[in-house]
């Protein structure tokens, strides 16, 4: 029997794409981040890439209630699930700045969870609670100039002194985020130095504590509009309350936080590749070469192809680990696989789009090279992809 042309299903190519772990709330949220990205913030991208954003997008974004999606009401949160932090991290890619998407991160996605989770309720109420308002930025203090991916191996001391039931804490920090604006660091330090990562606990340091030096902003590839410290620890007294969770458990608090953070970065890597995806199309349509439109070329359909494949293959594979991770289980394995491939494949697509921009890709104007050069950050950041394939290959115990 024939069968009507009307009738035959039909690809749909320009269908949304909601994943499942996304409700009608989640899509409107994700719309009012988008709006408040491109209105409030898009604007002053480039004059952020000189000048490095202000601290007023905190406070901003606090009023909004973006500070807390995923946070406790209790503690002046939205009360939403884990995949608002998602909606979230993808969003901000509209903001045109990676720099800001980068500060936001570590203030809700890094220093923030740790001290929900570890801290004792005057620690959330003196620094969670205004953190979520944005009137508190918050930051962390891992990476030493001679310690990164080895968390083990940092020199920074606390000494306990039992005449004032203090802890004297002497080292330095680098790298960190947030570090010239940040009211406290969620600080990794050494109170036993012969106990390997048994020695290692966290404190919450006041950033304006005397002995608290904050060195040089340091100069980078990318993220211009974030602010990165390097620090230094000269004799800073903290009292014992100071300490975040129990001493000597600070590596596996941390290690515990490295998880979430890992995830929201890989959704942010996957935005990003998608919106440089989608810039990169619009230019491929509008230019001319040989007359036609360049994206005519099977040379270059081919390139959007195999970028789109590698964009869908990361989405997918991060939407299903944070289900996972949403639904109480600790899927390591999965989440550092899906940090090692976002981060390579949004880099790879940021490559391949400068190259389809071919000269104009190179130029400042066009913003494909500085989402390269904001995205590249990512295989270092939260761990490196050496570090991902070392935990990837001993899951299997190798």
């Amino acid at each position: 029997m024939a069968t009507a042309e009307n009738d035959v299903l039909k690809p749909d190519f320009g269908a949304s794409r909601k994943h499942f772990i996304f409700t009608d709330e989640h899509e409107q949220l994700r719309e009012s981040i988008r709006s408040f990205a491109q209105k409030e913030l898009a604007p002053h991208a480039e004059e952020w890439e000189e000048t490095t954003f202000p601290d007023s997008v905190f406070t901003r974004m606090g009023e909004l209630g973006f500070l807390g999606l995923d946070k406790a009401e209790a503690l002046g949160g939205q009360g939403g699930d884990y995949y608002t932090s998602l909606v979230l991290a993808e969003e901000l890619v509209h903001a045109r700045s990676g720099g800001l998407a980068m500060g936001i991160a570590v203030h809700t996605d890094m220093a923030m969870p740790p001290i929900i989770a570890f801290g004792t309720e005057e620690q959330k109420q003196e620094w969670v609670v205004p953190a979520i308002k944005g009137e508190k930025i918050l930051c962390l203090g891992i990476t030493e100039p001679d310690a990164g991916s080895d968390v083990a191996g940092i020199k920074t001391r606390a000494i306990y002194d039992a005449a004032t039931d203090e802890y004297v804490i002497n080292g330095s920090k680098t790298y960190i985020t947030n570090g010239h604006r940040a009211d406290v660091i969620v600080l990794v330090t050494k109170t036993d130095p012969d106990a390997g990562h048994g020695g290692i606990t966290l404190f919450l340091v006041p950033m304006d504590a005397p002995g608290v030096v904050r060195e040089q902003r340091l100069k980078k590839l990318g993220m211009h509009s974030s602010d990165t410290a390097l620090l230094a620890f000269q004799d800073v007294r903290v009292p014992a309350s100071a300490i975040l969770g129990e001493k000597g458990k600070g590596f596996y608090h941390i290690s515990w936080e490295l998880q979430g953070e890992r995830l929201i970065g890989a959704a942010g890597c996957v935005a990003g590749a998608q919106a440089c995806f989608d810039l990169t199309l619009k230019y491929a349509l509008e230019r001319q070469a040989f007359g036609r439109s360049i994206g005519k070329f099977q040379v270059i359909r081919h390139k959007f192809a195999e970028m789109a494949t590698k964009i869908e293959t990361a989405r997918q594979l991060t939407y299903m680990t944070a289900w996972r991770f949403n639904n109480g289980e600790y899927p390591v394995r999965e989440i550092s696989m899906a940090k090692l491939h976002a981060a390579r494949i949004s880099v790879e697509v940021a490559d391949e789009c400068i190259q389809i921009h071919g000269g104009a890709g190179y130029m400042t104007e066009y913003g494909v090279e500085r989402v390269w050069r904001d995205l590249r950050l990512n295989r270092i950041g939260a761990g490196t992809d050496e570090i991902m394939l070392e935990v990837i290959g001993r899951s299997y115990g190798l």
